[in-house]
């Protein structure tokens, strides 16, 4: 009996020890991997440390990377300005010289013989745009409007006060015979009604008509 109760006595120890190398083995277990947790937490932190060290050098003013950072601070840049003419072709927003807008006078001249200088002025208060080669100019009782002669002009402005001439050719020196006329009709263009004008010193005698564009002086306009 004594025998028996030995047995299970050492029995039970063993089995008490057991359990304990058990539990001992266990909470080894639990101590490592609760060591090892952290490591596998820290992969990101030292990642976010590495970021944050690469900032600074893209931030660097010298280094030629993106002005994002200056654009919130620096002022947009203005409209460009619009330059003086630029939507009139350079005319400065100055409107065509119609017939009505000018007053003419018509002499007739020494020389060169059988001319006249019709001289264009105007009177009014704004400048305006002329156009030297629409002038026309026929004689009352004559078929058709004077031929052109001499070379062309450019558009330019007739400013307020300002004249601007056309030499008239009535008739050639080698034909004879003709009508005699003692005023004109002037027009700036064919589609404006003409102005009746007197010849100063008339009458002329009309036989070949031509007339020249305008020019900015009377020795010009009287050149051919």
């Amino acid at each position: 009996m004594a025998h028996t109760a030995r047995s299970r006595r050492t029995t039970a120890a063993l089995a008490a020890l057991s359990i304990g190398i058990l539990a001992l083995t266990a909470c080894n277990g639990d101590v490592e991997n609760d060591v090892a947790t952290p490591g596998t937490h820290a992969s990101p932190s030292a990642t976010g440390t590495d970021e944050g060290t690469d900032m600074p050098s893209s931030a660097d003013p010298g280094d030629g990377g993106s002005g994002s950072g200056k654009s919130s601070d620096s002022p947009s840049t203005p409209p460009p300005s619009p330059k003086p003419g630029a939507d009139d072709d350079q005319d400065g927003g100055v409107g065509m010289c119609e017939t009505a807008d000018l007053t003419y006078n018509v002499t007739v001249a020494s020389r060169p013989v059988n001319h006249a200088l019709l001289t264009a002025s105007n009177k009014g208060s704004n400048p305006c745009l002329l156009s030297p080669n629409e002038l026309v100019i026929t004689i009352p009782g004559l078929d058709g409007a004077a031929g052109y002669m001499g070379p062309a002009g450019k558009d330019w402005i007739l400013k307020p006060g300002e004249s601007a001439y056309a030499g008239i050719m009535f008739s050639r020196a080698d034909t004879a015979g003709g009508k005699s006329a003692d005023k004109v009709e002037v027009a700036l263009a064919a589609s404006e009604s003409p102005m009746t004008v007197p010849v100063n010193d008339g009458p002329v005698t009309v036989n070949d008509s031509q007339v020249t564009s305008f020019f900015g002086t009377a020795e010009d306009a009287l050149t051919y």
